[in-house]
């Protein structure tokens, strides 16, 4: 990527295999961000292993004699209920959510077609996917590299402090600071945590939560 901020220039030259590959699997990529909505990333993934084992199918062929399994198709997310998905984590609100995207998997599917603005502009207008669940399906579903994922909780402080020396940001000087990459912003955001770079800390992590027994 070609730039004239130092930083970023020095990491694209350190990192040039960066690529933002597209899928077109909506679906593969949208329950998965669903999931991982609000919690940390040990908690969203023992979630979808979870319903993976539960409720997927052996993957074909000799990996799946040797025990992997296929994500839940959309038809068996869409028929359960939503008490179904507790047992992985998953409250109500994000069990909604993806019950619904799964009853809408060939609308949402059909997405993949027409550009990556549009795109999110429609998963948007689904109850319970918001920014941030959208930029995630652009980047991972139809690569692309301007998608920047408003409402993490990392983010904003990652960028404000690479970018402008400030050990805690918000979206809004987040989308400041990035503005000059426009076009690219979501490259520079896969550079930035690629490179290792993290603000002072000032409290421990957030440990997450296991919500299974309540």
């Amino acid at each position: 990527m070609r730039t004239d901020h130092p930083l970023i220039r020095d990491l694209s030259r350190r990192n040039p295999g960066v690529r933002f590959p597209r899928t077109l699997a909506v679906l593969e990529s949208l329950v998965p961000a669903v999931i991982e909505q609000k919690v940390t990333g040990i908690e969203a993934h023992r979630a979808w292993r979870g319903l993976a084992l539960r409720y997927g199918e052996p993957a074909p062929g000799p990996a799946g004699k040797a025990g992997l399994r296929v994500p839940p198709s959309p038809e068996i997310l869409a028929g359960l209920p939503y008490f179904a998905f507790h047992p992985f984590g998953l409250e109500q609100r994000r069990a909604d959510t993806i019950r619904r995207v799964a009853a809408e998997a060939p609308r949402l599917e059909a997405l993949s077609g027409g550009s990556s603005s549009r795109g999110q502009e429609r998963l948007r207008a689904v109850p319970g996917v918001g920014p941030w669940t959208a930029a995630e399906v652009a980047a991972r579903a139809w690569g692309d590299p301007d998608a920047v994922s408003v409402g993490d909780y990392h983010l904003p402080n990652l960028v404000a402090w690479a970018l402008a020396g400030e050990p805690r940001g918000t979206d809004a000087r987040m989308l400041e600071l990035l503005e000059p990459f426009a076009g690219q912003r979501g490259r520079v955001i896969r550079l930035l945590e690629l490179s290792g770079l993290s603000r002072p800390r000032r409290a421990p992590h957030y440990a997450g939560r296991r919500i299974e027994a309540i």
